[in-house]
């Protein structure tokens, strides 16, 4: 319910022919340009507090500039960006407007190449200066490189301990910047490897810049950059002289899709914003598949190359259950199925007591498993309506089946979104009230001290907007009880791979199983799990085990809930509340093809997700006896 700050969205187009050809078929030469809009608004979800592109012109003379990049912060940022795309457009007639030649040569972004970066920070830092894409200058076509991507790698110390050691000195302590720097490096090398060629093979002045720049071989720069780093990544780039290229990690962790024709190449993060831009089918568009490289040359030849070799299904399923948008078919049906699987923890919660139950939902992000968990329950009472016919053991009467067939499943639009806490309210009693008025209710919705009332939610993550806003206002309905669904298992571990949520402490499921663990005195599961991971970061990571792992096992999910609810319960409501969280395994039933599940059970796809684990452990005690002198 309280949003989370997370993944990048990305988007790139490369056009095959001509602008002429685009101006001439479609009326414009924007076509490219114009698709690139389409694609960054359609993935909005996906970055709100900032936004890039970048564009490229090939063939341009000496003299001209040829690669362009624009960057905003803030949520208007993509109109900004385009805006200023557009600016040189508004003083232009028609006849200028629809002279190719013209745009080629003297407007901006008037180019073939063309990439889009939306940013949400994984890392906490902000400012224009962290916004994609970044742009590394070089008077070698080839050895500009723009850089953006949807990724959090977890190995940076060891990257920046690689460049300093090569003489570098990055000016900035990021893992963008430090990609950049270092495939930067990596690209210098690869244009020299032709340059010698090329002066081998005696070719002279332009003649070895032409050389060069259709020989640059993008696969050999990825192989030697990216072999180096840990995370979840989709990295993508274009350089000066024209070659384009997105990678994706070879755990499969991010996502990325494309399609091409013999008009364009497209990239992007989610399967139906191609769809929706390009008017295509779901089988037109093909998954980027882990480890492998799409890439499009200087020429237009098009082809995915194996950088390196997949390291198994580790695809987010948090990517299923909440970041990406529900169109797509197959999310959509996953979302449908993780709400359906918990209807009978929910009967059970309700006390089997449909008649006198109402359904709903929050966040927005909920609506499609709370039509699964409708589904569920609509399956249910026709069964009890199909069994009580039977059972009545004669021809029912007209008013015997009206009875019966009276039986329905309540649902209700119980909460609205109504206003935005504004930052500037900063003390803190004044932003808790605040805080409880972001959503209203639908008053008389449900029948007072009669009704239970179930309210499904995608996640439950943090628990700050539970308890600060909804379970206060569903209090005012007077339900008998108040049941919390979550659509996905607790989350109890950070994620490194591009979320930000990299403290332990943030989760109410975490907090809760420490307060069972000192209620219950068992403070040397605590010290005994800290000496664990202080000794696990003394090895390599590829040898490390998760040991935070070990203070959830004394306790069941359900004492793990009954805690949360105590944390999270505001002082002044008593109506029972109970909460309800998808299992594990109910999860990989919903979600068999995306198996990254390490937010809830700790299993880390890569070494450098475990070795930061224990480091947020670590850090969490050593926080916690700074300020406390006691665990």
């Amino acid at each position: 319910m309280e949003p989370l700050k997370h993944e990048c969205g990305i988007a790139m187009i490369r056009l095959l022919k001509p602008l002429k050809y685009y101006q001439e078929k479609y009326g414009t030469w924007m076509f490219g340009l114009n698709k690139l809009y389409l694609m960054m608004e359609k993935q909005h979800n996906r970055g709100q507090e900032g936004a890039g592109m970048a564009c490229v012109k090939l063939n341009s003379a000496p003299g001209r500039e040829y690669m362009f990049r624009e960057r905003a912060e803030g949520k208007d940022a993509i109109t900004e960006i385009f805006g200023y795309a557009h600016r040189d457009l508004k003083n232009l007639n028609k006849e200028q407007l629809a002279d190719v030649e013209f745009a080629k040569n003297s407007l901006p972004f008037a180019g073939e190449l063309y990439m889009g970066h939306l940013r949400y920070s994984t890392t906490g830092k902000s400012g224009l200066s962290y916004v994609h894409p970044f742009l590394r200058r070089n008077n070698w076509q080839a050895k500009n490189l723009c850089l953006c991507g949807n990724f959090n790698m977890t190995n940076v110390d060891e990257i920046f301990e690689k460049l300093t050691l090569q003489g570098q000195y990055p000016r900035i302590y990021s893992d963008a910047y430090i990609m950049l720097e270092f495939m930067g490096h990596r690209l210098d090398r690869e244009v020299e490897r032709n340059f010698v060629k090329a002066k081998e093979l005696g070719l002279e002045n332009k003649q070895i810049t032409e050389y060069i720049n259709d020989h640059v071989e993008m696969v050999n720069v990825l192989k030697s950059t990216m072999t180096d780093f840990d995370g979840g990544y989709v990295v993508c780039g274009i350089t000066g002289s024209g070659e384009m290229f997105s990678m994706r990690d070879p755990w499969g962790i991010r996502p990325a899709f494309y399609y091409k024709n013999d008009e364009f190449v497209a990239v992007a993060s989610e399967r139906p914003v191609l769809q929706t831009t390009f008017d295509l089918e779901c089988e037109d568009v093909k998954e980027l598949m882990p480890g492998t490289a799409l890439l499009v040359k200087r020429n237009g030849d098009f082809s995915i190359e194996n950088v390196m070799p997949a390291k198994g299904n580790h695809a987010c399923s948090f990517e299923r259950i909440y970041f990406s948008r529900g169109s797509d078919r197959d999310i959509y049906k996953e979302r449908k199925q993780l709400g359906e699987s918990l209807y009978e923890p929910v009967l059970k919660a309700v006390d089997y007591d449909v008649k006198h139950t109402v359904f709903s939902f929050i966040p927005n992000t909920a609506e499609v498993a709370y039509y699964g968990l409708l589904t569920g329950f609509k399956r249910y009472v026709n069964e009890s309506k199909v069994r009580k016919i039977q059972e009545l053991g004669h021809i029912p009467s007209k008013e015997e089946l009206d009875v019966i067939l009276g039986d329905y499943v309540r649902s209700e639009k119980v909460a609205w979104k109504d206003i935005k806490l504004r930052t500037f309210i900063t003390e803190g009693n004044s932003r808790n009230d605040l805080a409880s008025h972001v959503y209203d209710i639908t008053y008389e919705s449900i029948e007072p001290h009669v009704d239970n009332l179930v309210v499904i939610d995608d996640s439950i993550v943090r628990g700050t907007t539970l308890k600060e806003s909804i379970l206060r206002i569903l209090d005012r309905l007077h339900p008998k009880k108040i049941i919390i669904v979550s659509s996905a298992p607790q989350i109890r571990y950070p994620d490194y791979y591009g979320i930000d949520m990299a403290r332990l402490e943030e989760f109410c499921a975490f907090r809760a199983t420490i307060e069972l663990l000192k209620e219950r005195g068992m403070y040397d599961l605590i010290t005994d799990t800290y000496n664990s991971c202080k000794k696990e970061l003394c090895k390599n990571p590829k040898e490390m085990r998760n040991c935070v792992r070990d203070i959830y096992e004394p306790f069941t999910v359900d004492e793990i809930n009954k805690k949360i609810v105590e944390i999270l319960r505001p002082s002044e409501v008593t109506t029972p509340i109970e909460l309800v969280f998808q299992s594990i395994d109910g999860l990989h039933k919903a979600i068999p093809n995306h198996k990254g599940d390490w937010y809830f059970t700790g299993k880390y796809p890569t070494p450098g997700g475990t070795k930061l684990c224990n480091q947020a452990f670590v850090n969490y005690v050593e926080n916690v006896y700074q300020n406390e002198k006691k665990f």
